[in-house]
């Protein structure tokens, strides 16, 4: 029975990541995507059921668009996977919380809603460095909304107050790498997934995902550089490593918070 829960929620992921890569395509090309089918980008067919399926379909017509042979992106089949991957980890991560079923049920939706936003931003600053205002601040208004309806649930005005400090003081802190680099180092889009992210995580999760950002990118940066793909000068952008950072406190903050304040006693 749980296996089985756990699997409906990899494949209500993979779904979901599906549909993410359909609203990532039309934030592209500035279409809706609240109207009308799936289509190729190429030939511009209209897609069956059967070539919409999950990783599945990706597979079975050897990552070939079915009418007109062109290649597909990878980006469809690794979104889909991550997505599902990503839900898996969140409802498990809620049952295995201590809590009332109202808030679990809600969180796990919130967070479902929040990841989904984070997999968006990822996705499209990789490829046009830039993090939309369009994805980003419907997010962030999510994110307020769920922060009060918890306080309110729990009668703490201390996580309202927890999250908003944390999202000013992550947002302030790109702020000024922004203004000392004059937008080199920076972009005003991560100002905004920042404060995103602080009210998503909350002290002291917010430190955990910036140290891992920073961490991660730095990481990549320097292999890029040695691998001779990237100059010391070029342009990278921030925003998918801090989503990483953000998915990796979100799961295991808690536990990189204790590992370390351990090393430190000890």
């Amino acid at each position: 029975m749980e296996i089985g829960f756990y699997l409906f929620a990899f494949m209500l992921g993979s779904i979901v990541g599906s549909f993410l890569n359909c609203v990532i395509y039309r934030i592209e090309t500035k279409q809706s995507f609240l109207r009308g089918r799936s289509f190729c980008p190429v030939c511009k067919h209209k897609l069956n059921f059967f070539d919409l399926i999950p990783f599945f379909s990706f597979l079975f017509l050897k990552g070939k668009c079915r009418y007109c042979k062109t290649k597909i992106s990878s980006q469809y089949p690794l979104v889909e996977i991550a997505t599902g991957l990503i839900f898996l980890s969140v409802v498990s991560y809620h049952l295995s919380l201590i809590t009332p079923k109202l808030l679990t049920a809600s969180g796990i939706i919130y967070q479902l809603t929040v990841a989904c936003f984070l997999i968006i931003i990822f996705v499209y600053d990789l490829k046009h460095f830039i993090i939309p205002d369009k994805v980003v601040f419907p997010a962030i208004a999510i994110a307020l909304i769920y922060n009060v309806y918890a306080m309110l649930v729990n009668n703490n005005v201390s996580i309202v107050f927890n999250s908003v400090l944390a999202a000013i003081v992550a947002a302030s802190f790109f702020l000024l790498i922004v203004l000392v680099s004059k937008g080199k180092w920076m972009g005003i889009g991560d100002i905004k997934l920042a404060f995103l992210m602080g009210l998503f995580l909350g002290f002291p999760n917010i430190l955990v995902a910036l140290f891992l950002s920073f961490l991660i990118g730095a990481i990549i940066g320097v292999g890029l550089i040695l691998l001779k793909n990237k100059k010391f000068k070029s342009e990278i952008p921030f925003g998918p490593f801090l989503v990483t950072g953000t998915f990796l406190a979100l799961f295991w903050g808690e536990k990189i918070i204790n590992w370390y304040l351990n090393i430190l006693i000890f």
